[in-house]
């Protein structure tokens, strides 16, 4: 592959909901620009950008996956993304990087959730986007349909530049309403008359577009509105022009699968989207001065390149995946990470087509490419040229919602699996590991079911490890209500030196989240100053046990205030364990109750939804905070204990047909009702 200037380049993410053929139209836009010499199929298991073995096993992404192609002397970078909202970081990150952004919609289904989704996460990143609509060659297609609701869901200035020749088992090309041609295509694209029925309906569609676009200029809408004819260029131009300023959304439409659409298709990117150099401002933060620096799109600039992507593979290694935004990165470099003050040497550089590597020499501001083994760096690092620091922004990621305790099959192999986890959390940053020292159990959380489904088989294939999930336990803890005094007194004869602690301590309930506190009252020497350390161990050690259900004993205050010894038989062991023994029996006569962790849960939906999870909620023992609008949704905040909300993404999902999101965070502990305490106490009996 030859190299492009920053103006001939072009990146742009294709995202959509699943199914709607965003890796069909990859593949379709590959082989219309003789990037592949045979058209693949995600059912077939041989498309050029789902090539992990869990895509081709499930047939849908899973990855952004790069695809480079050439046309009309231009290199476009397409990125394959994920449908499914599991795998949403992959959008995020795609997104980061493109500067524009084919939205896909199925001519069938329409607007669909994860569509809307795509649709406002380019808006965060001020993306100018164009709309496919796909699989015209669909029973049901309309394409009318589906561009009235996107008008209607989204609230923009839609402007058809093309409009279908037949629909379903009919649909045979396209109008360019532009060039005012049909584009038809028996597997070479060719250009005739547009048929006597459909020109007056093309004309129509054609003032529309025009009337669409002159607005961004006012001297074009004068010439416009004085009735003079414009040109196929000026057109053009204009069009471009309002959609980078997202004043218009062009509309295209074809069959990914039947490869209809698709030259006219490349032909938008190249003419209506923008060049590297016509994107968003490079900002970022001197590391040293913490002064915010610009850099410009240009080759001439110092370096700046972000990391989007790694890929961890056991046999083939690190991938680190990067878009260069200034300067050019050379091969056989050093660079510097200014985002961990580390160096790395850049060896290899590669264009990536799906998992085929094409070596390079050199990587010019705008593009694309992959670097391997690069041990100091991971995704959402800066590389830079030392002498010119630059930090940008890290990448901003949902944070994972739903959690699974996670264990290896084979004993012994606790360190593999954890090194493994580790390795897949430096690939996917929606992706946390943890260990709960409460409950000892290691926990993975992810952004939904399949999400963590694909994390476990990655596990077993990658890396040789296989695992068995489970639900995280939920730590509860205990405490007390009211105050009790209790004596600990172990005495043991053996023969010889025996053993003999005796200790008595009162406890009392502290306010919550005051912790743990010991006071030492003795006097008169009734308890040796030297055992003293000794009690409070085996107080701490009954404490971390408990006495209701095995959880840990919190906010209360101990205090030991008496006790005896024996000159000979006395030990730290014997009075640890009277320590122990005294505060089981003192708990025990406190009224002792169980806590549960209470979560402050915030819930963003659209209003239709805002009664059934409100009610839903309130099931769930929650006490709802308030409500507030953001933007076109609803926030509901409220209290839910964390026993009730372990499985919320999935409930979620299924109440708001996948259109509520929801965050949440730790608040405080409160009593568990008495009848659900209850239950608890047993099943921790039956465990043990």
């Amino acid at each position: 592959m030859k190299k492009y200037s920053t103006e001939r380049i072009r990146n742009i993410a294709i995202v959509a909901h699943g199914g709607t053929g965003k890796t069909s139209l990859t593949e379709a836009m590959l082989y219309t620009s003789g990037a592949i010499s045979k058209m693949g199929s995600v059912d077939g298991g041989s498309a050029v950008t789902d090539y992990d073995p869990e895509e081709i096993k499930r047939k849908i992404s899973i990855n952004a996956a790069l695809a480079p192609c050439e046309w009309k002397n231009h290199k476009i970078n397409i990125i394959d993304t994920p449908g499914y909202a599991d795998f949403i970081g992959e959008v995020i990150s795609a997104l980061r990087v493109a500067d524009g952004a084919i939205i896909v919609v199925c001519a069938v289904s329409g607007v669909e959730v994860q569509t809307e989704r795509v649709w406002h996460l380019a808006d965060e990143y001020d993306l100018p986007r164009l709309v496919f609509i796909n699989r015209m060659d669909k029973e049901n297609a309309d394409f009318y349909q589906a561009m009235d609701m996107i008008r209607e869901t989204f609230g923009v200035n839609v402007a058809p530049v093309q409009l279908p020749l037949g629909k379903e088992s009919g649909f045979k090309g396209v109008i360019d309403l532009i060039k005012m041609t049909a584009v038809f295509s028996d597997g070479k694209s060719k250009e005739e008359e547009i048929p006597t029925d459909l020109k007056a309906e093309a004309e129509k569609y054609r003032e529309k577009l025009i009337e669409s676009v002159v607005e961004v200029d006012d001297k074009l809408l004068e010439r416009y509105l004085e009735g003079e004819e414009l040109t196929e260029e000026e057109i053009r131009t204009t069009l471009k022009t309002a959609t980078l300023n997202r004043a218009v959304v062009p509309i295209f439409c074809g069959s990914a699968h039947k490869n209809l659409g698709i030259s006219s298709l490349l032909d938008a990117i190249v003419e209506i989207m923008p060049s590297p150099m016509e994107g968003r401002e490079i900002k970022g933060i001197n590391p040293k001065t913490q002064k915010e620096e610009i850099r410009k799109h240009s080759e001439k600039e110092p370096l700046t390149a972000s990391v989007f992507k790694s890929v961890a593979d056991p046999y083939v290694g690190k991938l680190t995946f990067l878009r260069v935004y200034s300067g050019v990165l050379h091969a056989d470099s050093t660079v510097h990470n200014s985002s961990r003050g580390k160096r790395e040497r850049i060896g290899h550089l590669f264009f990536m087509q799906g998992k085929n590597q094409i070596e390079t020499r050199d990587v010019p501001a705008g593009d694309i490419a992959a670097v391997p083994k690069l041990n100091e760096t991971f995704t959402g690092d800066t590389l830079c040229d030392e002498g010119k620091l630059i930090k940008l922004q890290p990448l901003t990621l949902p944070e994972p919602v739903i959690s699974v305790a996670i264990e290896p099959k084979t004993k012994g192999d606790e360190e593999k699996l954890s090194t493994s986890l580790t390795r897949l959390a430096e690939e996917d940053l929606t992706l946390r590991v943890r260990r709960d020292h409460e409950t000892r159990q290691t926990i993975v959380s992810g952004v939904g079911d399949m999400h963590l489904e694909v994390t476990i088989d990655h596990l077993r294939r990658k890396f040789g490890v296989e695992a068995t999930l489970s639900t995280p336990k939920i730590p509860y803890k205990e405490t007390v209500l009211a105050s009790a005094k209790a004596q600990g007194k172990y005495k043991r004869q053996t023969g010889g030196r025996g053993q003999y602690g005796d200790a008595w301590i009162e406890v009392e309930p502290l306010p919550r989240g005051a912790g743990y506190e010991f006071v030492d009252k003795i006097v008169g020497g009734a308890i040796p100053k030297q055992y003293i350390p000794a009690v409070e161990k085996g107080l701490k050690e009954a404490l971390e046990g408990g006495v209701l259900a095995g959880y840990p004993v919190i906010d209360v205050k101990v205090t030991v205030y008496d006790g005896s010894f024996h000159p000979v038989d006395s030990s730290d062991m014997a009075f640890k364990i009277a320590g122990s023994m005294a505060l089981k029996k003192a708990i025990l006569g406190a009224n002792p109750i169980l806590l549960e962790p209470i979560m402050k849960v915030e819930v963003i939906v659209p209003e239709e939804y805002m009664g059934d999870v409100i009610g839903d909620l309130s099931g769930k023992r929650g006490k709802i905070l308030g409500m507030e609008p953001r933007g076109r949704n609803q926030v509901i905040k409220a209290l839910v204990p964390l026993a009730e909300i372990a499985k919320y993404a999935t409930q979620l999902r299924s109440i708001t047909h996948g259109r509520g999101t929801y965050g949440m965070e730790f608040s405080h502990y409160e009593q568990v009702p008495g009848d659900i305490a209850q239950k608890i106490i047993e099943e921790a009996k039956k465990e043990e």
